[in-house]
């Protein structure tokens, strides 16, 4: 491979400075270095990120390919600045064996767009009532360090306590969807004054905080490491901080969307705002956003959920919950968290690449831009300010909130260990 000297980045947004690419490692970091003999991408006033890393993506391969394939699932993560995502388990057949785990890393490692790591299913077929080869799984090829049910909550304590006791042998994590099933049968959208107005079925907050705070419980009794995923209520968040404050090895992640929508959108009746959990209130919004800033939130996770156009263009109540975000995660995070002051893109780069590059053990992502580290990197035109416009997305679904919406900041490069996978804003 060529070398590639990234000239004038402002790396993690600071200086500008010179990043030499030898093959697939990053070989000087600086100023002035020489340009003789390397590919020369002009950077100036762009800033530098270590590659992305999603904890949370559908790729729908195997089963569901009319909505995401892991060819256009991994297009789609490139397009958005990511070079590693982590697959949720439930495809058809459900990611629930060694067999089916490898199958969607091997289809990873053929495209070669990103890194693939697949997410194995905690329970067999995700029906919660027995536990899925966790073992097996982990000492596959693929190496499975995470579990989820995603989709659905292991709402059976006893499963959730065994499966946490298994997966503490080798280090790994439970990543649960937090849903009390009974309290949200034929829920909607969020139990709230929208709610009631719309006569709509209620989703209340309780049905997160409840199960978030059996499960924190849980770990701290069995000494091991969970995960929430898409935590989305003001409520949950302070069940997370105090357990925190216990020592308790509990992570947690945000989306983009909880970051930025609210239910007021769903009085339009469009389904492309119907996702799980759903789209919380301003106070939520804004407390999501602080705890995102503090730490007590960990990463941002797109929970990237493409859906054919049949199942989102019809009545509200017979829609898919999802939305795609792989390919806007990063302009969402800029206006919400970075354009408002709550974050620098040192904290950017420690929310979107670092730490879900360790709860989920990605080796070689994650990495500081520095000498001898892979070259896993994403250069963002953070000055750029443009209209979202789905029919250029390079996801096989087109399930955005944001169609037609001005989002700041537009991923121009990635680099996935030295080899360019998006020049100029377009896919290689």
């Amino acid at each position: 491979m060529s070398k590639i000297l990234i000239r004038g980045a402002k790396v993690l947004g600071g200086e500008p400075q010179d990043v030499l690419i030898d093959g697939e490692t990053i070989a000087e970091v600086g100023t002035g270095l020489s340009a003789e003999g390397a590919e020369v991408v002009e950077a100036g006033g762009k800033v530098l990120l270590p590659g992305l890393v999603d904890l949370h993506t559908h790729l729908r391969e195997p089963g569901r390919e009319d909505s995401e394939t892991v060819l256009t699932g991994t297009r789609a993560a490139a397009s958005g600045g990511y070079t590693a995502v982590f697959a949720m388990a439930n495809t058809f057949p459900v990611a629930d064996t060694a067999g089916v785990v490898e199958q969607v890393w091997r289809l990873g490692r053929e495209h070669g767009y990103c890194d693939v790591r697949p997410i194995g299913a905690v329970t067999v077929g995700l029906e919660g009532r027995k536990l899925a080869e966790l073992g097996a799984m982990h000492e596959s090829a693929a190496g499975v360090t995470v579990f989820s049910d995603d989709g659905k909550c292991v709402d059976d304590a006893v499963i959730m306590r065994r499966a946490l006791e298994y997966v503490k042998a080798f280090d790994g994590v439970v990543a649960q969807h937090a849903q009390e099933p009974r309290l949200t049968e034929g829920a909607q959208m969020n139990e709230g004054v929208v709610s009631a107005e719309l006569g709509l079925g209620g989703w209340p907050a309780v049905a997160e905080e409840s199960i978030i705070a059996r499960d924190v419980l849980l770990a701290e009794h069995v000494g091991s490491r969970v995960h929430i995923c898409h935590l989305s209520t003001a409520g949950s968040v302070e069940i997370v901080r105090w357990a925190k404050s216990r020592g308790i090895r509990v992570t947690a992640e945000v989306t983009p969307h909880h970051l930025l929508l609210t239910d007021e959108l769903v009085r339009t009746y469009n389904p492309v705002y119907k996702v799980n959990p759903p789209l919380r209130t301003e106070r939520d919004v804004m407390a999501l956003r602080e705890a995102l800033a503090d730490g007590t939130i960990d990463i941002v996770a797109t929970d990237h959920a493409p859906h054919p156009h049949e199942d989102k263009d019809c009545e509200w109540a017979a829609a898919a919950m999802g939305m795609v975000g792989l390919e806007t995660a990063l302009s969402v995070v800029q206006e919400t968290m970075v354009d408002t002051g709550l974050l620098d893109w040192a904290g950017v780069a420690d929310r979107m690449s670092v730490k879900p590059a360790r709860i989920g053990q990605a080796t070689g992502h994650g990495r500081p831009v520095s000498a001898g580290e892979p070259a896993n990197l994403t250069l963002v035109d953070t000055a750029y300010r443009g209209p979202v416009d789905p029919a250029g997305f390079a996801s096989r679904s087109r399930n955005t909130p944001y169609e037609g919406r001005e989002l700041p900041g537009r991923v121009t490069h990635t680099w996935l260990r030295g080899k360019a996978t998006l020049v100029d804003g377009k896919l290689t």
